[in-house]
């Protein structure tokens, strides 16, 4: 297995062309367990007109097509904003090893706020998890695009 590498700034690039495309700006990367990108993707749900097209499923999906397999055993999900309740069941279906994320989200988070999906006891698979990862640059992102749609 490679050392820790942070692929973060990968993420970040998903979500500011999320941003670019007039999408909330959240990205995701999926990294193998050998430390190489297996998919990305930034969040679509206006543009494919679909409320799951959150940037963390459009790469568990991505991933999962590439390697041919619905289980993600081993590999690492980074992503700029902490997953909502959604997000975070399908990580654990995927069971995604370690997750990864930027900025926190207080109102629609579901790992360490609201349903805090992975402590749930139905929950059958939770990642490690580490937050605050690049979280300013993430937060700025989101802060600015908000105030933009404010100003129009």
């Amino acid at each position: 297995m490679s050392p820790f590498r942070s692929h973060m700034e990968a993420a970040l690039a998903e979500a500011r062309a999320a941003g670019d495309r007039g999408e909330v700006p959240v990205g995701a990367v999926i990294v193998s367990p050998e430390g190489g990108i297996v998919a990305r993707a930034g969040n679509r749900t206006r543009e494919l007109a679909d409320p799951t097209a959150h940037a963390e499923i459009l790469a568990i999906r991505a991933a999962c097509a590439a390697l041919g397999s619905e289980r993600l055993t081993g590999h690492d999900l980074h992503v700029t904003l902490e997953p909502c309740p959604m997000c975070a069941a399908a990580i654990g279906f995927a069971r995604i090893g370690r997750l990864y994320y930027g900025a926190s989200d207080p109102k629609s988070g579901g790992v360490a706020q609201g349903p805090r999906i992975f402590a749930h006891p139905q929950c059958h698979h939770a990642p490690e998890v580490y937050d605050g990862i690049a979280a300013a640059e993430a937060e700025r992102l989101l802060t600015s695009f908000f105030a933009d749609l404010r100003d129009r």
